[in-house]
């Protein structure tokens, strides 16, 4: 599941140069999120979340000013306009929160999407579409967790930690497949080579 501190480096580095030369409000955004790590855009999402007080997973307008605002994104008026129309794209004058996160998603090789997918289906042991704490048993072990082994925590309470590292969206304890996608495609911005990153993944997942 982890990438190399160098590779973190790296793409920040590289999202800090991109977000002065985007030539689009939605690329400036994307590279805003990644220039504070491969957890950028899940930080986004997860301010978004929080404004999300009714819980239709909608973002109208004002909340999605607010939420760019106090995430610390610098897009003035104009763009920030641009790109709420652009991703509005039913002119409801509202956003989905699923899709507007998969629109920051910075762009994937086909082989990446396989091996994320194959990952997700490793785990969703249900194949009901959702990984859950059940869906862990036997498939990652927590027996060399420091807080496992000095009784500070149950195998159950490491696992639901484990997972927090995917919710993006909910904070349920249960992870889609849009959510384990979002988290790697930011670990994946940090990864230039494809061989190394099909080397973590199976390495990770032991695919």
């Amino acid at each position: 599941m982890a990438h190399t501190s160098r590779g973190e480096k790296a793409l920040i580095e590289k999202a800090k140069k991109a977000a002065v030369s985007a030539k689009t409000p939605l690329d400036k955004l994307r590279a805003q999120c990644l220039a504070r790590g491969a957890n950028g855009i899940k930080g986004l999402g997860r301010a978004f979340r929080i404004m999300d007080d009714d819980g239709n997973r909608k973002i109208e307008y004002r909340e999605f000013v607010k939420g760019l605002r106090d995430y610390g994104v610098d897009l003035d008026k104009h763009e920030q306009q641009e790109l709420f129309q652009e991703l509005d794209t039913d002119g409801s004058g509202t956003l989905d929160f699923d899709e507007f996160l998969i629109a920051l998603r910075p762009a994937m090789s086909k082989n990446r999407v396989n091996l994320i997918n194959q990952a997700f289906r490793k785990l969703d042991k249900s194949g009901d579409g959702i990984v859950t704490v059940e869906d862990l048993h036997g498939v990652y072990s927590v027996a060399k967790h420091p807080k496992f082994l000095n009784g500070e925590k149950t195998e159950d309470e490491c696992l639901y930690d484990f997972l927090k590292n995917f919710d993006t969206i909910e904070q349920d304890g249960k992870i889609t497949l849009d959510e384990f996608q979002n988290y790697y495609a930011g670990v994946s911005a940090s990864i230039d080579q494809d061989a190394y990153f099909d080397l973590m993944m199976k390495n990770a997942w032991k695919l």
